[in-house]
């Protein structure tokens, strides 16, 4: 390598071509490894996990549009059970079974919102370990809602908690808040915030979910990395319809509804119709991973000043999740048609999931999924749509004090923002705090990352001292300046 570079310091500067320079530039770049790991006390991580199990027993499975208050109400006694402290020293307000808690400190200004949500996925399938169980084995608590999001829940209640024991003042108020409408959208985070902006609430920061500490956060990267949140994709569920008069399958027409459908879904998956764009946010996250990549990603990642045009092009085939951070996404998940295998359906359905960019959102991506469904013939309605999230500054005061508590809480460990390619209650809390930040401070591995909304869920007990301190120094980090 040494030599490589002296050949390179005798090219003439006309002839270093910009190929050479990257090079060059990436040879200078230390090479680094993400080698942190929880390091805990056994003895405190089963307390918490005891803890964790507790919640998880309680099922708090929710469903889209249906009112299931009685359930939540029961899972708030074993909160006060757990928590006792919280529940006698703040100020709690319950909407619907969603959750509103305020610590009230020295200053009204610039106070901080946590949060986690209560309610989990439906639990199906054949499992390991019950889903409700809340078993302890194998370092792991086990069970659905163990990692999204019952983990994170306990740990900023346990650290109140702990904090409330200790005789301490926040410097600001300190807002706790968890909906039970998280899981499907609903109206319980809306219902909090409404509260907020009854009482004149302006936050300076909110802190939830989304991000985390990630294994492996892109492919050939290894290692743990606080991935940082700093905005949510849009969303819009869509449902395109084809007409005809129907008929015998006997004697088939042309373009029939299916067939116009399946050449519309051809035409979105075979030409993406989508502008894929490096975000600022996106190209900062390359800059930060690429010294801990292996040589050739390193010297793609760290040099998009010349590789970045390769990159759009390359990256969704080589990562879904990463690719998707590039441009809108459009998923065809539903699909009907005639009820009899002989009859030619006089109308036939097919449902979209398409997730919003900035650089081309709402509006502008609707607008092409409906000339392209016209252009096959369809009709096309919108279910549902909301537009994405405004990025939260990472120059900001707000981002530069959550990285501070990373850096403090977990020394070592790498910490890069990340683009939310799904959705959480956080998107609702923007018309009172312009720094929405998505962070829950738990290891997630590919078994958690796959387990979250699928089988066996469950997360390594090991990383809950942690996520316990952070929230600790996060509410304690409101004493220090912000520049």
């Amino acid at each position: 390598m040494k030599q490589g570079m002296k050949v390179l310091r005798l090219v003439p500067p006309l002839l270093l071509t910009p190929l050479a320079a990257a090079l060059v530039r990436t040879l200078r770049t230390p090479a680094l490894h993400s080698e942190y790991q929880p390091h805990e006390n056994e003895e405190r991580a089963k307390f918490l996990a005891e803890k964790l199990s507790r919640m998880v027993q309680c099922d708090t499975t929710s469903h889209a549009n249906t009112p299931e208050v009685e359930k939540f109400l029961a899972f708030h006694k074993t909160l006060e059970a757990l928590f006792p402290l919280v529940h006698e020293k703040l100020e709690r307000t319950v909407i619907d079974g969603n959750l509103l808690y305020c610590w009230k400190g020295k200053s009204r200004e610039k106070p901080i919102l946590l949060m986690s949500h209560q309610d989990v996925v439906p639990a199906e399938g054949v499992w390991e370990h019950a889903p409700f169980s809340g078993e302890i084995a194998d370092g792991k608590v086990w069970g659905r809602g163990a990692a999204d999001t019952k983990s994170s829940l306990m740990a900023f209640f346990q650290a109140v908690e702990e904090l409330l024991a200790e005789g301490y003042t926040p410097a600001c108020d300190v807002y706790l808040a968890s909906s039970c409408t998280e899981e499907w959208a609903g109206d319980g985070a809306p219902k909090l915030v409404a509260e907020l902006q009854r009482r004149g609430v302006e936050l300076f920061l909110v802190c939830d979910e989304g991000g985390g500490i990630i294994s492996e956060p892109i492919g050939g990267i290894p290692g743990n990395f606080a991935m940082v949140g700093v905005f949510e994709k849009g969303k819009a569920d869509v449902k395109f319809t084809a007409r005809s008069s129907g008929g015998h399958a006997s004697t088939p027409p042309k373009h029939s509804p299916i067939a116009r459908l399946a050449a519309f879904v051809d035409d979105v998956e075979t030409h993406s119709p989508f502008r894929r764009k490096l975000l600022p946010e996106v190209s900062a996250m390359f800059a930060r991973l690429a010294p801990y990549a292996p040589f050739g990603l390193r010297l793609v990642m760290g040099n998009l000043w010349l590789f970045g045009p390769l990159m759009k092009q390359v990256l969704p085939a080589i990562s879904a999740q990463a690719g998707a951070m590039l441009q809108t996404t459009v998923a065809f998940t539903m699909q009907s048609g005639s009820d009899a295998y002989n009859v030619l359906p006089q109308e036939a359905t097919l449902g979209a999931n398409l997730r919003f960019i900035p650089h081309q959102g709402e509006r502008e991506s609707l607008q092409i999924m409906e000339k392209l469904a016209e252009k096959h013939g369809l009709t096309m309605e919108v279910v549902h749509t909301n537009d994405y999230t405004p990025p939260v500054e990472i120059d900001g005061a707000a981002f530069r004090q959550v990285e501070r508590v990373i850096s403090e809480t977990f020394p070592g460990l790498p910490i890069s923002p990340y683009v939310m390619t799904g959705a959480t209650d956080a998107q609702f809390y923007q018309p009172v705090c312009p720094s929405c930040i998505r962070f829950a401070p738990v290891i997630y591995g590919p078994e958690q990352m796959k387990g979250m909304h699928g089988l066996n869920e469950n997360i390594e007990y090991n990383c809950l001292p942690g996520a316990v301190r952070f929230y600790q120094n996060l509410i304690r980090a409101q004493e220090q300046p912000r520049n």
